[in-house]
C-alpha cells in the first residue's frame, strides 16, 4: 500500500519462463513488458485464492487488455512452501490459464526473509496484483484488482 505513486522498482527475479513456457537466458526487465501499463501477478501454486481468484481475474484482463499493449507478467513468490511452489510448477500454470506471459519465480537469495519482489514491491501474501502506469509508477498495489477501477484508470492514463 505504501507504494502507491512511487516509482515502481526494476525487477529482481532471476529465472523466467516466456510465453511458450521456454526457459529465458536473461532475466525480464519491466522494459521487456513496453512502454504502456504494465499488470505484475504474485501468486504461490499451492494457494488456494490464487486460482479461485487470482488467476481468473488475470486471464479476464489478459484477454480485454494485452491487445491494447498492455504489458503482463506473474510471480510466483515462494515466501512459504518451496517443495511444492516449484520452478515447474510456472509452465503447468501457464498451460492451465492458457496465459501466453512470462512467468518469474522468485525465491528469497541467502539471508533475506522474503523474495525480492515482496521486498521491492512491499506486498503481503499472494494473490497480489500491481498496476504500474506508464510513467513507471505503481498506481495499484493490493489482493483484489477492481475491474472496473482499472478500465477507469487505463482510460485517464
Amino acid at each position: 500500500m505504501g507504494m502507491i505513486g512511487r516509482r515502481a522498482p526494476e525487477l529482481r527475479v532471476r529465472r523466467w519462463i516466456g510465453g511458450n513456457g521456454e526457459a529465458l537466458d536473461t532475466p525480464l526487465k519491466l522494459s521487456d513488458l513496453g512502454t504502456r501499463v504494465k499488470i505484475l501477478f504474485a501468486f504461490q501454486h499451492w494457494c488456494s485464492g490464487c486460482h479461485s481468484h487470482g488467476f481468473p481475474t488475470l486471464q479476464r484482463f489478459y484477454s480485454i487488455l494485452a491487445p491494447m499493449g498492455i504489458g503482463f507478467a506473474a510471480i510466483q513468490t515462494v515466501f512459504e512452501g518451496a517443495n511444492e511452489n516449484t520452478l515447474e510448477k510456472l509452465s503447468l500454470n501457464q498451460r492451465k490459464y492458457g496465459l501466453s506471459i512470462a512467468f518469474g519465480h522468485d525465491v528469497p537469495s541467502t539471508g533475506a526473509a522474503y523474495p525480492s519482489f515482496m521486498e521491492d514491491y512491499q506486498t503481503r501474501g499472494t494473490p497480489w496484483f500491481t498496476v504500474i502506469n506508464a510513467d513507471n509508477r505503481i498506481v495499484f498495489s493490493d489482493f483484489h484488482l477492481d475491474a472496473d477501477w482499472l478500465a477507469s484508470e487505463l482510460k485517464r492514463a
